[in-house]
């Protein structure tokens, strides 16, 4: 289930129900469901979707141009490929005026003090990795697209508002009972924020 700060960022960067949502890496379609209870009309797509999530990747999506008004992109255009043709698929399908909510992890934000974190926390919680924090940032720097680069290919189609930096960590296979421990860290400069929020509008 996302998280509640998640759920409410979302909830206060879209338009208002009855308005239809494409929610970009729907992952098991959680944030979808909530998002249809309150009274969207949303459409759902992940490569790996089941059920109620279309199994399409971004740039395959069908529908006419327009066909949206809002899209949501919880932590998964850093995973998008191919990532210019997925993004103009993307601007396409949105309506101008429409927003993009984006919540992401900066991997140019993930440093060894992040990652050592990181598999200490989960070393703890039983979910031990076999790699030094440095392989560990070296391994999702060269998978993922940095958010300089998610930012400035979308910018050909989308006007961005200003980044919010955030904590990020405990979401990644904890829970939010660390998110204080986490922000606390980043209060006293031992962790970077790592997460990130943007909403943007499709220029018409």
């Amino acid at each position: 289930m996302p998280t509640t700060d998640v759920i409410a960022y979302v909830r206060s960067s879209l338009p208002g129900p009855p308005a239809r949502v494409l929610e970009v890496g729907a992952g098991s379609g959680e944030l979808a469901r909530l998002l249809a209870g309150l009274g969207y009309d949303v459409v759902a797509i992940d490569p790996g979707g089941e059920g109620d999530v279309l199994p399409v990747p971004l740039v395959e999506i069908d529908g006419p141009a327009g066909s949206f008004d809002a899209a949501v992109a919880v932590v998964s255009l850093h995973h998008v490929k191919p990532l210019e043709p997925s993004c103009r698929r993307l601007a396409e399908v949105v309506r101008p005026g429409g927003a993009l909510v984006v919540d992401e992890f900066d991997v140019e934000r993930f440093d060894e003090r992040a990652a050592g974190w990181l598999l200490e926390e989960w070393r703890r919680a039983g979910r031990e990795r076999e790699l030094t924090a440095r392989e560990m940032v070296d391994e999702y720097r060269a998978e993922l697209h940095p958010l300089t680069t998610i930012v400035g290919v979308l910018s050909a189609w989308f006007e961005f508002g200003p980044v919010t930096r955030c904590s990020y960590l405990y979401r990644w296979y904890l829970g939010e009972e660390l998110r204080a421990a986490e922000e606390a860290l980043i209060a006293g400069g031992g962790l970077p924020e790592v997460g990130a929020r943007l909403v943007a509008t499709r220029r018409g």
